[in-house]
């Protein structure tokens, strides 16, 4: 099965993998049917989640087979839930690039504006570049755009483009990958352009730059007011494992004062 979706991930563009894996993995679920692991994103019970990933980085106990969820996804939802007023308040949301597990549940919400962008995705309401965001500034009081900074040209334009379009007290999550274990400068070279080259350069063949621990302060260039949350680290363990959330990941919480 890891191979297989492994393969599956590599050679299918991923604005098709979004619109026939749902289903798919609708008629998996059945057979991974369980009580091991829960999804707080669908209240979902199984007896372990899919495998999911490129090559020998595919990771076990990854994929939610109903909602479609990983690891940060799952993490995410709990942050949003126990550390933001994102359930309770009136808010108007940018979701760019947005995962297929949160899409119809924000969608749905009452207190929720809530708005998709892509440049790709069938997925989104709005096509739209985060670098030349179509929106006037002071638009949004959240914004979420995970796992794209290391896709686009200029990060930190798309940052402070994601900054501009917040109101004053809006704050937004932006997360990306670590790869490199301690790496402390974020590694990009502009001359890196075969996808050979950037998957030996940056872990895979679309990324065009590998974070450092110095995510943060690009975030601050981007204009934003950054608090690294190790939120993760602080949870019981055991409710850790029933959810499979990354052990370490930092939730960056982007605030526009």
């Amino acid at each position: 099965m890891k191979k297989l979706i492994s393969w599956i991930i590599r050679r299918v563009p991923r604005k098709y993998l979004q619109i026939i894996s749902p289903l798919a993995l609708k008629v998996l679920a059945i057979f991974y049917r369980g009580d091991k692991v829960h999804c707080p994103v669908c209240s979902k019970n199984f007896k372990k989640f899919l495998p999911y990933g490129r090559g020998e980085s595919a990771r076990n106990n990854a994929l939610c087979p109903n909602c479609l969820s990983l690891e940060r996804h799952r993490l995410m939802h709990l942050y949003l839930k126990e550390k933001t007023n994102f359930f309770k308040d009136q808010l108007k949301v940018l979701h760019i690039a947005p995962e297929a597990c949160f899409i119809k549940r924000f969608d749905k919400m009452p207190n929720l504006d809530y708005i998709t962008a892509d440049l790709e995705s069938p997925l989104a309401k709005v096509k739209m570049d985060v670098h030349d965001i179509p929106f006037d500034a002071s638009t949004f009081d959240v914004a979420f755009c995970n796992h794209v900074m290391e896709h686009v040209d200029d990060d930190i334009k798309a940052m402070s483009e994601i900054h501009r379009v917040l109101k004053p007290g809006g704050w937004a999550i932006i997360q990306v990958p670590f790869i490199a274990e301690g790496l402390e400068l974020t590694y990009e070279d502009a001359n890196i352009i075969s996808p050979s080259e950037r998957f030996k350069a940056f872990g895979q063949e679309d990324h065009v730059r590998m974070y450092g621990t110095d995510y943060g302060i690009r975030l601050q260039q981007g204009g934003f007011e950054v608090i690294e949350d190790d939120y993760v680290m602080h949870l019981d363990k055991a409710l850790v494992e029933k959810y499979s959330l990354p052990s370490k990941e930092i939730v960056y919480l982007c605030k526009k004062v």
